[in-house]
């Protein structure tokens, strides 16, 4: 299965939004710029995770980008769904009923195959499930011994954190 490149976007987009201050927000173009990934991609993909309501979009100067909701309370498969969509990655066409020498008529069971592909799919989105954002941060934390990732990110914020004093 091949997810597109804005689902990794948009996980690392909601993992830096978690590091902001409450109330803080961080533009498009910052999160792009932070990446090295382009703005308007970019944005269609926040704007997708805005009306999943994973993320708020805050209009205004100090507008921009936050968590709509605390980091425990979001996991992977959120994110998935919002960027790629709630439908399955395998789709039966039932191309059994097809072809030279097709059924004649519908199958009493289902397509086997059909029914292997979901099984894997529920597996899937079952993992995805179970792994939230703050557990990401949290195995962040613990590789970044040095504390070379924090230091990227919290440079970075200090530049572009937009901070309004109202939170979420």
């Amino acid at each position: 299965m091949k997810l597109g490149d804005g689902v990794e976007q948009a996980i690392h987009s909601v993992t830096m939004l978690s590091c902001l201050q409450p109330g803080s927000t961080l533009s498009a173009a910052a999160l792009a710029e932070f990446h090295g990934v382009s703005t308007s991609y970019l944005l269609k993909h926040l704007q997708a995770m805005s009306g999943a309501g994973l993320l708020e979009a805050v209009p205004g100067p100090k507008g921009g980008y936050r968590l709509a909701r605390a980091p425990e309370k979001i996991t992977l498969l959120d994110i998935v769904l919002a960027v790629e969509g709630p439908e399955p990655a395998f789709r039966c066409n039932e191309i059994r009923l097809r072809g030279p020498n097709p059924y004649s008529c519908k199958p009493a069971a289902p397509c086997t195959i059909n029914v292997a592909m979901l099984r894997a799919e529920q597996a899937y989105r079952a993992e995805l499930r179970r792994v939230t954002i703050a557990a990401i941060m949290a195995d962040l934390k613990a590789i970044d011994r040095d504390g070379a990732i924090a230091a990227r990110t919290n440079g970075f914020l200090a530049l572009h954190e937009r901070k309004s004093g109202n939170a979420a």
